[in-house]
């Protein structure tokens, strides 16, 4: 199988790594014969050009490995490979999460595969595991700490006393978070892992629109120190389940108990756990993201392009947001709070910490907006089922 690489970045130079220099038996048949990158870098490699259209009319090409990020041009790299009959692999959560119903269908109309699991967790084999469970199971549940930046964050912070700011700083310098490092610590990252993991796990298209989703950025040592005074450890947590009248999901900071497993998951570590009916909790840890993680799971979408098994995501399961679960939360604020759905105040360190009465997302919306408090900190009292 002949391939090009768009992107020469971190995980397109994995992926070529990986193939040309790893000498698995199944790679044998495996060629990168061209890579799309910018005009400055085509003196590293004799197979870099920066026009498209030499791999688009390339017949010999069977597969596009997209690992540029982004929406645009990812999108149309995308669309027109599959309508000149070629496979695509991407690791682009974004691209996925906003077009991967359009994406699908384009992909069966032209007879071509679309695979994406390095979009979701990395290495770990999360895509390929919802998609094999849901074979013979109902998901009713999934969540997980789908971001390794955020994790090295709250870690450093739990467990070497360090201030947010500090170790921003340091995860950028690792390269674990961008310069702009929103996408991590806001929750948009996790929003699009949760949107793709739902289309996998429930047949159905979710909006982020639609679901809370609460930033980390506010968080400060005093807050992880009450939290610990409760027995619990901050982590934050992407989930999605499906109830009797919809879906409701969530990105959130959760205060776990210091005994369940995503409490001690550390360093930029992922874990993404789905719930079956008839199989229960089934747990999936290791690095979700970095070069040769994340080019590991391209280059096994590559090998599988060769199954004759074909897309199990066909969107026929019409969900509306409709969120049914009622949770505890803590909010720590300085400004005046509705205390109407409020059970508990408590001052702790100068700061003054409010625990919720039990509520459905949507009331924990409307009393957070009431509150107007951009610098306010919330999190979840989580209990999870395994």
């Amino acid at each position: 199988m002949k391939i090009a690489i768009l992107g020469f970045g971190t995980i397109g130079t994995g992926v070529y790594e990986i193939i040309s220099t790893y000498k698995a038996k199944s790679l044998a048949d495996v060629e990168v014969v061209k890579v799309l990158d910018l005009p400055q870098n085509k003196d590293k490699l004799d197979i870099i050009t920066d026009n498209y259209d030499d791999i688009l009319q390339d017949k010999s090409i069977d597969c596009v490995v997209e690992t540029m990020g982004g929406l645009h041009p990812a999108y149309e790299f995308i669309t027109a490979a599959m309508k000149a009959k070629k496979h695509v692999v991407t690791a682009n959560k974004a691209v996925v999460a906003k077009y991967m119903e359009e994406f699908i269908a384009l992909a069966l109309e032209n007879k071509v595969r679309f695979l994406f699991e390095a979009s979701t967790g990395g290495g770990i084999p999360w895509i390929a595991s919802l998609e094999k469970a849901k074979r013979v199971d109902d998901i009713s549940e999934l969540y997980g700490i789908f971001n390794g930046t955020s994790n090295y964050i709250l870690d450093a912070m739990t467990n070497q006393g360090k201030d947010f700011d500090e170790v921003l700083k340091k995860a950028q310098e690792l390269g674990y978070a961008e310069a702009d490092p929103s996408a991590d610590i806001d929750g948009y990252d996790v929003q699009n892992k949760v949107v793709i993991s739902s289309a996998v796990a429930y047949n159905t298209k979710i909006n982020m629109e639609d679901f809370p989703c609460y930033s980390l950025r506010t968080i400060n040592s005093i807050d992880i120190n009450y939290f610990k005074k409760l027995n619990r450890t901050i982590k934050y947590i992407g989930e999605a389940v499906v109830n009797h009248t919809g879906y409701e999901a969530y990105v959130m900071p959760n205060a776990l108990a210091n005994d369940t497993v995503e409490a001690n998951v550390n360093s930029n570590f992922n874990i993404a756990t789905l719930y079956g009916q008839s199989i229960g909790p089934l747990k999936f840890y290791g690095q979700g993201a970095g070069k040769l993680p994340t080019a590991n799971a391209i280059v096994q979408d590559i090998l599988d392009i060769q199954s004759p098994i074909g897309s199990l995501i066909d969107f026929s399961n019409k969900l509306a947001y409709q969120p049914t679960q009622e949770n505890v939360y803590v909010i720590r604020s300085t400004n005046t709070v509705d205390m109407t759905n409020i059970e508990t105040k408590e001052e702790f360190e100068g700061q003054t910490y409010y625990t919720t009465k039990p509520m459905v997302a949507s009331t924990l919306v409307e009393l957070v907006k009431s509150i107007d408090d951009s610098q306010a900190f919330v999190a979840k009292l989580a209990a999870f089922k395994g």
